[in-house]
């Protein structure tokens, strides 16, 4: 039988795909490093894992276990399937074969590896060993018995925050004796969900000292950059990091798979879910066990559709019956027999939402394809990872999408195997996550001066404000919680005010999910098409004041929608920093944004054609964050050949081009941010672009881009400059949440303005540009 590279092989010498395959790059395998732990682990403990075939270790456990016996606070950032699980488990066990009374407190981001993890941990079969889940669908008699009698829980970070610490005297025994607390998939903690967490671990940490514990913290990742900085922010102490694998790797492939232009002029392509469909169906029918990633539910549902009527015409329908979609949706038991089903070879195919990439517990997989970039180097190579589990040589499949982030690593795609992952950032110093987290700590125990070394400077400003508004009382030196109730319940650790805004299937009133108050207009405004870990859904209504938004299931609906809004920014307080760039100016500070949703365009997402236009009738909101912008002088511009009259189209183009690429440079999505382009604003005197953090206080992104301005516009030029399309299209100057809903871009004058702060050719006076502003170098 062919295997995958040999597939590869043949697709490259197909008249009909061979074009498609823009990169090819093999990844060579690697053995297993082998080490011994420098503590002595007990005989039962080490039986135990010559039963699991785990003996003998793999260099990073040992490391990682050694670590977290001696106390010391590590993150593990190995690859995928590389055993970080074992890693932690090991000291777990030792503490409990060892008579130890020590308890161990994980924390995961979703149940269904909650589970997982809870099957892992109860497979050791130590009899004291007394692992439980802790979250909202535990029953009350079960939450008593695991106060009383766990020794290890799992559990979220919402669960730990209203759940826990706020009932922290019936966790006492738990808390006095906790020695280990493990953080998983770190990487997906940044931004302001980042700042709370951060906030959360250091109340634990604060709680543990009133019970005079001092556990140690593990956190797992995958690769991520910057690791310790982001671990250390995340838990307020010195974390050790752990990166070197020392786990087996199969000999893998890597291919690039473009999408053949169908229109120049619009920039449009064939469909990425056919494409994918059509490799998934080509590997399987070659007898590969594969599995192909979607950015949403449809999408797996379309890739899967696809491969088995390929199959089916092609005269296989038994293959055909050997393809699945797999998603968020399914029951616990569903997913877990999907997932034997392809560990047994009973299944050869399945199409999985990206939402579940962190969830599938599944080895030995030949090929891996990913319907588009996934958004982060950290999450592409936890996909790709999915293949080459075995010793069988393996492929990985990126076929590229439509966004900046693809059509850039289209270009470049060796960056995907050597570009340093990107930076996560947590914003210590929001005062809008900083003043919610210090109410809870109050409330958990009354505040004093040593507790500085928890929550830093921004404390002080917390409590006088708080003392203010009657919710602190002092009281011989501390702070005691006033408020009229516990405040946990209403801090929301997604967003950055306090308030969420309830998403619910409005037959059954089922949560959903929730969206900050500050973007509910944007995202789940009347009609909109809401997509929530792969699910769509519409909105029926939106109830601001009461919090609460109804949804209807809308997962066959072929349409997306985009909201029309009008936009105002002023700059508050003048810049914190300003530098020169190319021949213009950058900017950071704090802005204030005024966004009124006036309407929304219906769009098939098949054809893109457009449904309809709604006028929707709407308050302005407000919203105080970071932004970086950028300007140029008129003269400048003018100088080199932009005519004031496209001076607000080229600004928009280069905005939308900015705010796609800059996933490149920090963690986060394009929904993250947001932008503003004008032809002329009074803090600048000339055309400005402002890219600015979505949430209140801003979340970090806006400093990550300034420290990195430079690669920055001089990537997004290279990006903008290579599209092969015309006029611009959503592969370079085009965005799926523009407020003017795309229109009025001028990418030509786009290519010429960023030119200008990449300091393109020489100044109009024929001098170079200033100092430290090189701009011409890509990378």
């Amino acid at each position: 039988m062919v295997d995958a590279p040999g597939i590869v092989d043949a697709l490259a010498h197909d008249p009909e795909t061979r074009d498609r395959i823009s990169f090819r790059a093999t990844l060579p395998a690697r053995a297993a490093v082998a080490a011994t732990t420098g503590t002595r682990l007990h005989p039962e403990t080490t039986t135990r894992l010559e039963a699991r075939g785990a003996d003998p270790l793999w260099s990073h456990q040992a490391r990682a276990i050694d670590a977290l016996l001696a106390g010391r606070n590590i993150a593990i950032t190995t690859g995928t399937a590389s055993g970080k699980s074992l890693a932690y488990q090991v000291p777990v066990v030792e503490e409990v074969v060892t008579g130890g009374t020590g308890t161990a407190l994980l924390l995961v981001p979703t149940k269904a590896l909650a589970q997982d993890q809870l099957r892992s941990l109860r497979s050791w079969l130590v009899p004291d060993l007394r692992a439980v889940t802790y979250d909202g669908d535990t029953a009350p008699a079960d939450r008593s018995w695991a106060r009383k009698n766990a020794n290890v829980v799992l559990t979220n970070p919402e669960m730990l925050h209203v759940g826990m610490l706020p009932f922290h005297r019936r966790w006492a025994t738990f808390l006095m004796r906790l020695r280990y607390v493990v953080v998983d998939e770190m990487h997906g903690l940044r931004g302001i969900f980042g700042a709370h967490v951060a906030f959360l671990l250091r109340r634990l940490r604060r709680l543990c000292e009133h019970y005079h514990a001092s556990p140690a913290f593990c956190f797992t990742s995958a690769t991520v950059g910057h690791a310790a900085g982001l671990a250390e922010s995340l838990c307020g102490l010195p974390v050790e990091v752990v990166a070197d694998d020392g786990g087996p790797r199969a000999e893998r492939e890597l291919v690039v798979w473009e999408r053949p232009m169908v229109d120049r002029e619009s920039g449009r392509r064939t469909s990425a879910h056919t494409e994918t469909g059509a490799l998934l169906a080509r590997f399987v029918e070659a007898g590969q066990c594969s599995l192909a990633f979607a950015r949403s539910r449809r999408g797996t549902e379309l890739v899967a559709a696809t491969a088995r009527r390929l199959l089916t015409e092609r005269g296989a329908p038994e293959l055909a019956a050997r393809v699945s979609p797999y998603r968020a949706g399914y029951l616990p038991e569903e997913r877990r027999e999907l997932e034997r089903m392809l560990d047994d070879g009973r299944l050869l195919g399945v199409a999985a939402t990206n939402a579940l990439e962190l969830g599938i517990d599944v080895g030995g997989l030949d090929v891996a394809i990913l319907d588009g970039f996934p958004g982060t180097l950290a999450s592409f190579r936890q996909q790709i990872g999915r293949a080459g589990r075995g010793d069988r040589r393996a492929v990985a499949v990126l076929v590229t999408g439509d966004d900046q982030l693809d059509r850039w690593y289209a270009d470049h795609p060796e960056e995907l195997l050597s570009r340093p992952p990107e930076a996560a950032v947590v914003n210590l110093a929001n005062p809008f996550v900083v003043g919610p987290q210090v109410a809870c700590a109050a409330h958990e125990l009354p505040l004093s001066p040593p507790d500085h070394r928890y929550f830093g400077d921004p404390l002080d400003d917390a409590v006088r404000d708080l003392t203010l508004a009657d919710r602190l009382k002092p009281r011989h030196g501390r702070f005691y919680w006033a408020g009229p109730r516990a405040p946990a319940p209403t801090v929301g650790l997604r967003s950055g005010i306090g308030h969420e805004v309830e998403l619910v299937e409005g037959r059954d009133g089922r949560l959903v999910g929730t969206v900050d108050e500050s973007r509910a207009f944007e995202v789940a405004h009347p009609g909109a098409i809401y997509v929530h870990r792969g699910a769509q859904w519409r909105v029926e209504s939106l109830d601001p004041a009461a919090g609460r938004a109804a949804l209807s299931p809308a997962d066959d609906a072929d349409e997306y929608t985009q909201v029309r809004s009008e936009t105002e920014i002023e700059v508050v307080g003048g810049p914190d920093g300003r530098v020169s760039i190319g021949f213009g100016e950058a900017h950071l500070g704090s802005v204030e944004v005024a966004t009124q949703v006036t309407g929304y365009r219906r769009r098939r997402v098949s054809t893109g054609e457009v449904i309809e236009n709604v006028a929707l009738d709407l308050p302005p909101r407000t919203l105080t964050t970071r932004a970086i912008w950028y300007s140029a002088a008129p003269t400048v511009l003018t100088a080199a050949g932009l005519d004031p009259s496209r001076f607000l189209a080229s600004a928009h183009a280069a905005e939308h081009a900015l705010i796609g690429l800059l996933p490149l440079f920090a963690i986060c999505d394009r929904w993250d941010v947001g932008g503003v382009s004008l032809a002329d604003h009074p803090s600048t005197a000339g055309p400005t672009v402002f890219v600015y953090d979505g949430y209140p206080g801003g979340a970090g992104i806006a400093e990550l881009a300034f420290a990195d301005l430079e690669r920055h516009v001089a990537a997004t030029l290279d990006l903008v400059t290579r599209c092969p399309c015309r006029h611009g299209c959503p592969s370079c100057v085009q965005s799926p949440k523009c407020g003017n809903l795309n229109e009025h871009l001028d990418k030509a004058g786009a290519v010429t303005l960023l030119g200008v702060l990449a300091g393109a050719g020489a100044q109009p006076d024929g001098t170079d540009p200033e100092p430290g502003s090189d701009g011409g170098s890509l990378l």
